[in-house]
């Protein structure tokens, strides 16, 4: 039986990407020591799943299509910026959530509880609701410009996302980059 590499999300609106996209291009000329996510793969992962048996995804969708009769859509704001570990020392890039972003923690808790209880092998770190912009490769010369430019963008605000669906996706990986594939969505119950 072959493995899924997989990850719970939600997906991102066309005018957030538009804005991710026009910041990115205002960044990318800086420095060649960041791999920038393509707008058309920006979302915000609920819960990453990594390699999963294939046997396992019915259950997956069972327990996920419960967790989404459970909530209300709701809106959320793509706003800040931000990195991991730290801004001074970044692996990744992000911009962060405003309102509706503790909507979107509960959200990712439900998914959370309903995987664990299947079994399924999760990521231990707290859940921190953000947008990738780009992971950096290397720290070079052009590394320090881009952070001087990218804390300039403190109060940046990307847009809304109507959270009405979480996605389960397959996520591949190539030489050119991520193939992310929507396995199933899931409606969230509407009042």
């Amino acid at each position: 039986m072959r493995n899924i590499r997989s990850f719970v999300a939600v997906e991102s609106s066309p005018e957030v990407q538009q804005a991710a996209a026009r910041l990115i291009e205002q960044l990318q000329p800086l420095t060649s020591d960041v791999k920038w996510v393509e707008s058309h793969n920006m979302h915000l992962t609920l819960q990453f799943l990594g390699e999963v048996p294939e046997g396992k995804i019915p259950a997956i969708i069972e327990a996920l299509r419960k967790v989404a009769v459970q909530c209300t859509p709701f809106q959320l704001e793509i706003r800040g910026i931000g990195a991991f570990p730290s801004i001074r020392r970044p692996n990744v890039l992000w911009l962060g959530v405003g309102e509706g972003g503790t909507e979107l923690a509960a959200l990712a808790q439900k998914v959370q509880r309903a995987l664990q209880a299947l079994g399924v092998q999760l990521d231990q770190r707290p859940f921190h609701g953000h947008l990738t912009l780009g992971r950096v490769r290397r720290g070079g010369p052009g590394l320090e410009k881009l952070i001087a430019r990218f804390e300039q963008q403190e109060d940046f605000v990307a847009g809304w996302i109507y959270v009405q669906n979480i996605t389960l996706f397959s996520s591949q990986l190539t030489p050119h980059g991520p193939i992310y594939r929507p396995l199933e969505h899931f409606p969230l119950r509407h009042c």
